[in-house]
C-alpha cells in the first residue's frame, strides 16, 4: 500500500487532469490548424493526393464545432426542454388549474384533478419527446464522441495504430461493452447490499468513478491497440489517479433525480473528458496495491463467453490477470 500522501496526490492529479478538457477546447483547434497547415518540399507526385487530403480536412467539422454541435443537441435541445417542461410548464398549468378549479384540486388525492393532469402531460411529454429524442441522441452521440477523439488523437498522437486486426477489434469492442455493464451492475448491487451506512454509496461511487476514466480514456488507448485486459489492469494497478479522473464526471451526473437528466448531463460533459483523457499522462506508481474491481466483471464475462461462444472466447476476452 502505497503511503497516504501519494495516494492523495494521484487522487488530486487525476481531478486536475479531468478538468483540464475545458482548457483544451480553445486550443486544440489551433494545434490542429498549425498541425495540418505545415508544409515541407515533397515529391510533385505526392502533391494531388497532399491536396485532395486536405479538402477532405477541411470539410471535417473542427473539434469546437463538434462540441458545439453535442452542446446544442444535449444541452439546447434535450435537457434545456425538459428543465423548461418541469420548472415552467408545470408550475404555470399548476397555477391555472388553481385559478379555474380552487385550491381542492391542489388535493394530494389520487384522484384530484391536477394529479390526473400531472399524469397524463408528463408521460405524454415523455413518450411523444423526451425518449424519441433521448434514443436518436444516443445514437448520435456515439458517432461525434468517436468523431471528436480520433480528430484529437490525430493532433496530439499522430495516426492511430493498426496493431489490432479487425476480428479482434470487434471482439474486444463487444466484450468491452459486456463488462462494462456487469461492472455498473456491480456497483449498484454494492450499494444495495453493504450494510454499514454509506459504505454501499461509496464503493458504487468508486465504481462510477472508474468505470467513467475507462469511458474517456478507452478512445486513447483503443487508437494506441491496447487490448481489454490491458487496459483494465492499468486502470485496477493505477486506481488513485483514475479515481480522481472519474469523481468531476461521477458528481455532474448525479446533478438530478432523473435517469435521463442525468444522462443529458453526461453526453453535454463527457467529450470533454475525452480531451482530457487524450491530451493527460496518468500518474503511476503511487499505490502498491491492486484494486481488483474490474477481476469479478472479468471471471463473469468469460464465463458466459465460453458457454455462448466456441470453441472458446475471442482474444479480446483475455482473462484479466
Amino acid at each position: 500500500m502505497g503511503a497516504p500522501q501519494d495516494i492523495l496526490f494521484g487522487i488530486w492529479r487525476g481531478i486536475v487532469d479531468s478538468l483540464w478538457g475545458f482548457v483544451l477546447i480553445f486550443t486544440l483547434d489551433d494545434k490542429h490548424a498549425s498541425t495540418t497547415g505545415a508544409t515541407r518540399p515533397e515529391p510533385a507526385n505526392q502533391r494531388s493526393r497532399q491536396k485532395s487530403t486536405r479538402r477532405v480536412q477541411e470539410s471535417e467539422p473542427s473539434l469546437r464545432q463538434r462540441l458545439l454541435e453535442c452542446c446544442t443537441l444535449n444541452g439546447g435541445v434535450l435537457l434545456l426542454s425538459m428543465l423548461l417542461f418541469q420548472y415552467a410548464v408545470l408550475p404555470a398549468l399548476r397555477s391555472c388549474v388553481t385559478l379555474v378549479f380552487g385550491p381542492a384540486a391542489m388535493s394530494t388525492d389520487r384522484f384530484s384533478v391536477w394529479t390526473i393532469l400531472n399524469l397524463i402531460l408528463t408521460y405524454t411529454f415523455s413518450a411523444l419527446w423526451v425518449l424519441p429524442i433521448f434514443g436518436i441522441s444516443k445514437i448520435i452521440n456515439c458517432i461525434w464522441f468517436q468523431d471528436i477523439a480520433d480528430t484529437a488523437y490525430r493532433t496530439s498522437q499522430g495516426r492511430a495504430s493498426s496493431r489490432l486486426g479487425l476480428s479482434i477489434l470487434v471482439a474486444d469492442t463487444l466484450f468491452s461493452i459486456f463488462a462494462q455493464a456487469l461492472f455498473l451492475i456491480q456497483g449498484m448491487l454494492a450499494s444495495l447490499v453493504l450494510p454499514i451506512y454509506g459504505l454501499g454509496d461509496a464503493v458504487c461511487l468508486l465504481h462510477m468513478c472508474l468505470l467513467y476514466a475507462l469511458y474517456s480514456f478507452e478512445y486513447k488507448w483503443f487508437n494506441m491497440g491496447w487490448e481489454l485486459h490491458k487496459r483494465l489492469t492499468f486502470i485496477e494497478t493505477e486506481w488513485p489517479y483514475f479515481l480522481g479522473f472519474g469523481l468531476p464526471l461521477a458528481l455532474m451526473t448525479q446533478t438530478f433525480s432523473s435517469y435521463i437528466m442525468n444522462g443529458c448531463v453526461f453526453s453535454l460533459v463527457f467529450p470533454v473528458f475525452i480531451l482530457s483523457g487524450n491530451e493527460a499522462n496518468p500518474v503511476v506508481g503511487v499505490c502498491g496495491t491492486r484494486l481488483q474491481l474490474f477481476t469479478p466483471v472479468i471471471m463473469t464475462s468469460n464465463a458466459l463467453f465460453r458457454r455462448t461462444v466456441s470453441p472458446r472466447p475471442a482474444g479480446a476476452a483475455a482473462r484479466l490477470k
